[in-house]
Formats: C-alpha cells, structure tokens, sequence
C-alpha cells in the first residue's frame, strides 16, 4: 500500500452514519420543510419576501421579472436550485393555493386544473398589499438577522408577520420523520381568536372555536361534521371531511344537471373530471349522459347532466363516495417552536403567534425610544447654543478646526462629543426665529413620546393594547366572508345513499328463495285475466310470501322458531320475472331448522311505534319497534313460542289501533290494540282468539275507518268486505263469521285492509301472478263466500295476497 502522511482517526461506522443522518434530518426539519410558528413561513418563503422587500417590489411600484427575483434569492440567501426557489415563488402567488396570497403575480402562475406556470423568465412578481404586514418594522430591530451563507450579507431568522401567516395561509411539507399539514383559516375569524386570547388569557379551545369556526379554504368547499375540526385544535391532529359545493339544476324535459361551483382544497379539477368520465364508462356510476367544464373567470362550473330516468340525489351521493367530490384533509399542526419541532393545539399556536408579537412590539418600542432619546439629546444641545448664541458662534469663529471648535464647546457648555458635533454643523437658518420655534416643538414632542414609550415598556397591559389595535386595522383593511361551510351533517354515507329508492316487489317461497323485482315489470290486468309468470320453481316449491316495498327499507324477517333477522332490501338480489331467486340462507344465519314464516318492511326503528304479533294458535303479543333494532346477522328472539305454535303475522302499528284476526275456518275477530299490554321481546304474549277445533289464524289487519277487508281463499275466489260489518270485541273471544268455506272456494288463504283505490296482487302456488284494482272485486256481507278472481290450473291453488297503493 502506498504511505500515507498525517493523522488517521478511526471512526465507528455506525457512529458517524447515526450522527450524520442526525445531522442531515435536523437541517432537513429546520432549514428547509417546516414552518416557524412565529410567521408561519419556511425558510425559502422567508427569502423570498425579504428579497422582494429589499428590491423594493411594493405593492405600488412596476412588477419585476420573476427571473429577476429568484436570482437575488439565490445570489444573496438560498443557495439551492432555482426550480425549488421559483416553485415556492408561485405557490404564494396562487389564490387557489393561498388563502391569502403574499406574492402578486403577473402572468401564467399556473391553474387549478393542475397546469404549471410559465418559465420564470415570462412571468413577473412583486409584494402582495397584505405582505407589507408580514415585513412591517423589520428595521426597526424587531427580529433577529443572521448572517448569510457566505457572510456577506444578512437576514433574517422570522419576519415580524403582524398577520398570523401560520393559520390564514397554512403549511404543508415532509420533513424527514415528520409532515406538517395546516390548513388555512379566514383572517377575520383567526384576528378575533387571538384578540380573544389578549382578553382571557384563560380562554379554552371551545372558547376560541366560537370564533374560529374552522379551516377556511380558498376554494371553497363544505366540511362536513364539526367532529375533525374539535380534534384537530385539540390535539392537533385530525381528519377533515371536506365536500364540493354541488347543486341540483332542471334542465327541462324532466331532466336534471348537478353543478359543481366549488371543490375540495388540492384537488386537481381536470383530475376530477376525467375520474368522473372514467366511472361512467367503467359502469361504476349510472346515470350520467353528459360532463362538461364550464369554468371560466367569473368562478368553477362542472356541468354533469343526467338522464331523465336517473335519480339527481344518488348520482350525486354516488359522486362523493366514489370522486375527490368529498376529500379528505389530514390536519397535523407541526411547526418549528426555538428551533423544536412541535405538534400543536389551537390555543398553543395563537400563543406563541401572541408572544411573537409582544416581542416585536417591544422590541420595536425599545428602538424607537433610543432613537427618541437620541434625537432628544441632540436638540437639548441645540438649545443650549440657541440660549448662548453669541459665545457660541464667538467660540467657532476663534477656532482653528471643527475639531478644536467641538471641544472648546464641550469644556465651555458642558456638552457631549455628539451635542458639540450637531452644534457645530447646524446651519445658519437654523437661528431664525421659526426655526427656534420648530425646535422648541420638537423637543415638547420627544419629551411626550419618550415617556410613552417607556410606560410602553413598562406595562405589559399596554403591549397587547398595541397588538389588538394593530390587528383590529388589519381586520378592517384585509378580511374577508368565509368562503367553506360547515355543515353539522357528517360526511358517512350508508349504502342506501347511493342506491335509488324504488318501488319493487319481493317474493319468498316456500324452500326459502327469495329475489327482489322491480314493481313496474307488472302490468294492470282486469278481473279474470290470466296473470304473467313471476317465478319459475321446482315442481315441489311454490310462493309463500309477496311484499312491495322499497329499495331503502329494513326487512325483518320473522321465522317459525320466534327469531328475527334483519336486512336491507337493496340487498336482496334482483332478479328476473322467471328467476328463482336467491336462497335465503346465502343472506342469513338462520338455522337448518328454521323457516322465514312472516317479513314486514321497516323505515326507521321508532320507539313510539310497535310490532304486533299473532301466532297460529291465536295467540298475540305487542312489543315496541326500537327493541328490535339490532345488526347481529344471527338473528335476536322476536318472540317465545309454545310447542307446535308458530308466527302467522306482524305488523307495525302505533299503539292504539283495532286488530282483526281471521282463521282459516272462516272466522274473524276485532279487538282494540291497547287491551295488550306491551311486553318485551322474549316474552309470550296473550290469547288473541279462541280457536275452535283445528282452526288456525291465517292472517291479521289493522282495522281503521271507511276501509273493506278483502278476503281471499284458496281456489281463487274473493271478495270484500266493510270493515264497520265486523262489531269489536273482548280480546280472547270466538269471533264472528268473516266468509263462508266450502269446497268450492276453499279455506281461507289471506286478508287485507283496503280502501278501493288500491291494486291487489295475488300469486298462486305455480307461481302466477294477478295484478287487479279493488274497486273490481265485489263488496259483499259477512256470509258469503265471495267471487272468481283469479282462475286456477287444476292442482294450483292461491297462496298470497298483497296490496299497492296506487299514489305511491
């Protein structure tokens, strides 16, 4: 090896890569990604504003090249690349970007769709009016310079920022280990959170809320809930939901637009767009026949039209979930505090903003009273030679130099090197009768402002007096309306919301298939027709059950073993008219033993209504909604059963109605509601009717005013009945007649409460299906046995029955 000259230290290499990295992280975190809490500002940003104000780029002077700027940037305090220089240059240019920006740019600074500015040799730039209360004062001694990077010059270590930068603007940068994320707030509300600091002291987070509402972005937008913003200025850490600002427009021909005016902060309009196209062309959202920007200077407007049959409210909701039309923000309030990264609450930032400002203000009264006091001993001196002019100028003119004349003034007046100084260069019109006046004035006024400053400086009450009034003249002169809602809505969605609500029907056989229909495959056919095939079945299977609902109900399902379960009727799958459907057990936990015996639709689980149940051995029970309102997908007891007994039906019901049972015998019953007392879910219940023989309930109906019981029985036959023909009774009686049950017409299968203008469905065990009005089925007495509605292949015979209001 050749010979090596000097000293070789050995060095771990584990401990110089510890040290090293550390080293290059703390500049990372310190010189380059993060804020100072003080003026809100990273390093370059700071540069740059201290150029543009050393140039002399004030708001009313000429703009300069932005090339111009960025090489005096570069020249005098960043020595980095001129890219990251110029890129930090535009975004404080950007109004989109900048709540309040602090450049004012001329030319292409780039847009919101995500287009980057021209070169900086196109573009031009100077200070921004509201950036002149970011450098107010700062010669005046109020902050600390430092020296350059080549020592050649200074700057500054903050800016005086008389605006709390850190909050109106925000911040946003990756350290190494660390990210800051600061959303930007409204000037007005942020001025009187801090001047409600300098009132109360003692002020809390809640406190300061009442006037900060929130982030206030430049875009616009809406956050949704209040919940992110409360643990963001708590902790300060959070998650904002934030939402475009979307409204439904006609557009005619019964079709509708949604117009998008406003959209989340940092989201890339021309992005947001072509996501929009590519989910209609992927199929993901229906419903949409044309997409269109039509932005221009006056503000945003996406134009998205639908078709005629689409539903405005889902698509939009559809939008939200599945689009940067409803964004997240990721609130992390880190900033630089003496040089330590810290993670902050509201409060903490206002205070440090609070105690920044008393330093300057102090700082700056302390340099305004040496420079009073200063001044103010340069004119006692002139005084002194005014009040002794003649041996004044008597002792200058005998002197052989300034030098000479200075100190023969010290040693004759009493007076200092600089008194002497000023005397001797004061001009002759200086001694004119105005002029001693002047002086005179001057001197009152020193006098005045010296002692107000040092009560200034003496009383702490008066520094935060300064700083509101000079935040109060801020207010007036920069603040602005708010330009994001926020909305106590949050911003979840259910996956009803973005599904249509519609009308459909569905059908459960008896081996348990179900399927969901829409209810316009359905035509109206008059009484005698022959009906359309709905369900193609086994040989051995046959409808049992038919509900028309809504896509957006709860359906509980009620089984032969007294259990319930729940499920969302959008998630039964829809299928078509000659489909068998779906088994049931593919959508429930429901035991090899149990069979779905009754379904009921549910809106919402409302306390103040009740499930009323009836079981085939005549036996009822009422229990309120709200105790059935659980997600378990293994079901919860609805009701306890005794051998051989199982549910015949339920029904929702408000706690006062009249119920009617009719058995398959013929017999019926009317009962007022409230002689059952409400009971608890896994309780029995009470004898509804007294069954006679091997008669069973076969249905039950809530019995209201000017309503008909239509009846219907086995081999189709039917009729209807007035509800005011069936005289009330004490629960737990033999009931009256309700039809007569021959062999021609059969036992009865099913009733339902009408009114007339309604439409009946009835559907047979081969899976036919009739579609009447009742206003054609004929009314007729008790007695009776009714007439051909539906007429039946030999060995099929009706199951079901089931009513549409024809105004839904």
């Amino acid at each position: 090896m050749p010979s090596m000259t000097g000293k070789v230290i050995p060095i771990d290499i584990n401990e110089e890569m510890k040290h090293s990295y550390l080293d290059y992280a703390m500049s990372v975190i310190v010189g380059r990604a993060l804020p100072d809490v003080r003026d809100g500002l990273k390093p370059v940003h700071r540069r740059i504003l201290y150029a543009m104000h050393s140039l002399g780029l004030t708001p009313d002077r000429p703009h300069r090249k932005s090339a111009y700027i960025v090489g005096e940037v570069l020249a005098k305090y960043h020595p980095h690349g001129d890219v990251a220089v110029y890129d930090a240059l535009v975004r404080l240019a950007q109004d989109f970007a900048c709540r309040y920006p602090l450049v004012d740019g001329h030319g292409n600074f780039g847009s919101v769709d995500g287009d980057s500015a021209a070169a900086m040799r196109y573009t031009e730039a100077r200070m921004a009016r509201i950036t002149l209360e970011m450098l107010a004062d700062i010669e005046k001694e109020t902050v600390n310079f430092i020296p350059n990077y080549d020592g050649k010059t200074v700057e500054p270590t903050v800016l005086p920022a008389r605006i709390p930068n850190l909050l109106i603007n925000g911040s946003s940068g990756i350290a190494v280990g660390m990210a800051t994320n600061i959303p930007p707030h409204n000037l007005g509300e942020v001025i009187d959170g801090v001047i409600m600091l300098i009132d109360n002291p003692d002020a809390n987070i809640r406190d300061l809320m009442s006037v900060i509402k929130g982030p206030d972005f430049p875009t616009g937008g809406k956050i949704m809930g209040r919940e992110g913003i409360w643990d963001a200025y708590r902790t300060g850490r959070g998650s904002i939901k934030v939402r475009a600002q979307a409204s439904i427009e006609k557009i005619g021909g019964g079709r509708h637009s949604i117009v998008v005016s406003e959209i989340p902060y940092q989201v890339n309009k021309a992005r947001l767009i072509e996501k929009i196209a590519e989910l209609v062309k992927d199929k993901k959202i229906d419903g949409i026949s044309d997409l269109r920007d039509e932005s221009d200077r006056r503000g945003m407007r996406i134009v998205i039209e639908l078709r005629r049959d689409a539903n405005p409210q889902v698509v939009l909701n559809q939008l939200y979930k599945h689009t940067q039309m409803q964004d997240s923000f990721g609130v992390i309030m880190l900033a630089l505090v003496e040089g330590e990264p810290r993670v902050l609450n509201l409060k903490e930032v206002l205070f440090y903003y609070l105690q920044h400002q008393k330093d300057v203000v102090v700082r700056r009264t302390r340099f305004e009273l040496n420079r009073a006091e200063a001044r103010a001993h340069i004119v006692e001196g002139l005084r002194i030679a005014i009040a002794h002019l003649d041996e004044v100028i008597k002792t200058i003119r005998s002197s052989r130099t300034p030098e000479v004349a200075r100190k023969a003034l010290m040693e004759k007046f009493g007076l200092t090197e600089k008194q002497a100084e000023a005397i001797v260069e004061m001009r002759l019109r200086q001694l004119t009768g105005l002029e001693r006046e002047k002086l005179e004035q001057e001197y009152r006024e020193l006098v005045e402002k010296i002692a107000y400053l040092r009560s200034v400086l003496d009383d702490e009450r008066k520094v935060l007096g300064i700083i509101k009034d000079e935040l109060l003249a801020v207010k007036k002169k920069f603040a602005d309306p708010r330009r994001t809602a926020i909305t106590s809505e949050e911003a979840a969605f259910e996956e009803e919301d973005l599904i249509p609500e519609e009308d459909v029907v569905i059908t459960i056989t008896s081996q348990g298939y179900i399927k969901r229909i829409p209810l316009d495959t359905y035509r109206s056919q008059r009484r005698g027709g022959r009906g359309v095939t709905a369900m193609g079945t086994k040989e051995e299977d046959f409808v049992r059950h038919l509900f028309i609902t809504t896509t957006h109900h709860f359906f509980l399902f009620f089984t032969n073993q007294g259990k319930v379960y729940r499920l969302k009727v959008h998630e039964i799958p829809e299928a078509g008219r000659q489909a068998k459907g779906t088994a049931i057990v593919n959508l429930l936990y429901i035991g090899s033993e149990e069979k779905i015996t009754t379904v009921i639709p549910v809106r919402e689980f409302d306390p103040a209504q009740y499930l009323f149940m009836a079981t085939k051995r005549g036996i009822v029970k009422k229990t309120p909604l709200n105790e059935y309102d659980t997600s378990r997908r293994d079901g919860i007891i609805a009701i306890s059963l005794n051998e051989g007994d199982h549910l015949v039906d339920v029904k929702l019901t408000g706690g006062r109605e009249e119920i009617i049972l009719a058995t398959r015998g013929g017999l019926a019953i009317r009962f007022l509601e409230e002689e059952v007392r409400p009971t608890g879910r896994v309780t029995q219940g009470v004898k509804g009717i007294n069954l006679v023989g091997d008669d069973e309930v076969v249905g039950m109906e809530v019995a209201r005013p000017d309503e008909f019981l239509l009846s219907v029985t086995a081999n189709g036959f039917g009729k209807r009945t007035r509800l005011s023909e069936y005289r009330a009774q004490a629960r737990g009686g033999k009931g009256i007649i309700n039809i007569k049950t021959t062999a021609r017409n059969g036992p009865l299968v099913a009733i339902q409460a009408v009114k007339g203008e309604e439409e009946v469905m009835m559907i047979s065990a081969e899976g036919i299906i009739i579609r009447l009005k009742a206003q054609d089925i004929p009314v007729m007495g008790r007695a009776t046995q009714g007439v051909t509605l539906m007429r039946l292949d030999r060995g099929d015979s009706l199951v079901a029955a089931a009513k549409v209001e024809t105004e839904e």
